[in-house]
């Protein structure tokens, strides 16, 4: 045998063996299956095979030596120990183009419209491709959102990341719904996660129409939903969004809801063995939503931005609920809504103690800046003594300040109410609010 013989059987006996593409299902957990004899990483989308030939869809969420475990994108009905599973793809990848505009999508890119799939020719992973901080350009310009509230007392930019933290009921669908119709932006993508089914139609009739669908992409994936298909959906919003930005154009980003992303995820961690901690969410749920939401923001120098818009669910009325927690510390400002302005009819039901944007003093004036801010402190100076001027405690001339809360009461809801079908401008709004001072 001469030199070159011995080196390549050398090297032949060294060479891995590929990696093994099909296994068999050993065991069914919950929703979680159990696969041994299989070679595939996390992420990759996989076919479980029955025996009389039913197909079920699952993606690899974790693994112990030789067993890797499954969640199933739909119920896993027909399926029987010994079912062959074999690997469909090993990454989670979408199609992406302009042809996706005015689409409606699941969490897998299927059409849910009754149109046929978009032709697109791009393609990126899912999870994205992560920005330096340092190209990150600075959030420099007001965006117009139409509501006066937040206009005038919550002025976000371009390129911001805000959450609209409430309970259930309190209006935070319905405020959505308008910052969609009134702010500009060239593109529009939508992720409904979690949420009710009803409610994805209504969102297309009532807060789109046809003109908004058409510049939008909408991704919907309702409650009833595998929680892999959930999280899908929620990675294909970012990376939609992502990839209109980096074609400069300034793309508003609407999450309905961050909570229940998180809730997929607490369901798929528990599956697959995670502790629970705090309310029984998984370290990975902490580790999940601060990577989400820097996915959004100004593009690289500068270049297209993407303005995130996401719904808390403050569970139970708990603004120190731990989604809460970790929303309002990684997000650029939040919308606090109150269940008892709610209920007085105030809408939209925005609470200005608690509610905060972090960018609004680079955005304004100083002029501006001192007018919200005195509309600020007369409003939370008014909420403070309520109970003394509603029984009548308080006496008139006891402090100025409060005496001019007073006056300006009914002037200052007026201000902050608005109806839902009727838009008003940043420039409008700051000029009821300096006339509001000057009466």
């Amino acid at each position: 045998m001469d030199f070159t013989e011995e080196v390549s059987q050398l090297l032949g006996q060294l060479e891995v063996p590929p990696p093994q593409r099909s296994g068999t299902l050993v065991r069914l957990v919950g929703m979680r299956l159990e696969t041994r004899g299989l070679m595939a990483p996390l992420g990759a989308c996989c076919e479980v095979i029955g025996q009389f030939g039913q197909r079920v869809e699952a993606e690899v969420v974790g693994f112990n030596d030789d067993i890797l475990y499954l969640l199933p994108f739909t119920e896993p009905q027909g399926i029987a120990p010994g079912a062959q599973v074999r690997v469909v793809h090993n990454t989670s990848q979408v199609c992406l183009g302009p042809q996706l505009l005015g689409r409606i999508l699941d969490g897998r890119g299927q059409a849910l419209d009754g149109k046929p799939a978009p032709q697109c020719s791009d393609i990126l992973a899912l999870q994205g491709r992560p920005l330096n901080p340092m190209e990150r350009g600075p959030i420099h310009e007001i965006l117009d959102v139409g509501v006066k509230a937040i206009n005038g007392m919550l002025t976000i930019g371009r390129g911001q990341r805000l959450g609209l933290v409430a309970g259930s009921g309190v209006g935070k669908s319905v405020l959505l719904g308008m910052m969609t119709r009134f702010t500009e932006a060239d593109v529009v993508v939508i992720g409904l996660i979690g949420e009710r089914g009803r409610e994805v139609q209504a969102f297309i009739e009532e807060s789109l129409g046809p003109e908004g669908l058409a510049k939008s992409v909408l991704i919907a994936a309702p409650a009833n939903e595998s929680p892999v298909l959930r999280l899908k959906a929620t990675h294909m919003t970012h990376v939609i969004a992502e990839y209109f930005r980096d074609q400069g154009k300034n793309v508003l980003m609407l999450v309905d809801s961050l909570t229940r992303v998180a809730h997929a995820q607490r369901e798929i961690g528990l599956a697959v063995g995670e502790p629970p901690t705090a309310k029984g969410y998984p370290p990975s749920v902490f580790a999940l939503l601060p990577n989400l939401i820097e996915r959004a923001g100004v593009g690289r120098h500068g270049f297209g931005s993407i303005t995130a818009i996401y719904t808390v669910l403050a569970e139970g009325d708990d603004a120190n609920d731990p989604i809460v927690d970790i929303a309002r510390a990684s997000l650029d400002g939040q919308v606090m809504l109150s269940r008892k302005l709610a209920d007085a009819a105030h809408y939209p039901a925005i609470d200005l103690n608690g509610s905060i944007s972090r960018v609004m003093q680079k955005l304004l004036s100083h002029e501006d800046l001192l007018m919200a801010n005195r509309f600020r402190r007369l409003w939370s100076l008014y909420e403070q003594n309520q109970d003394l001027i509603q029984v009548g405690a308080y006496e008139a001339g006891s402090n100025p300040t409060l005496d001019e809360a007073i006056r300006l009461r009914q002037e200052m809801e007026h201000f902050l109410r608005q109806d839902m079908h009727v838009c008003e401008n940043e420039t409008t709004t700051r000029q009821n609010l300096r006339a509001l001072f000057n009466n």
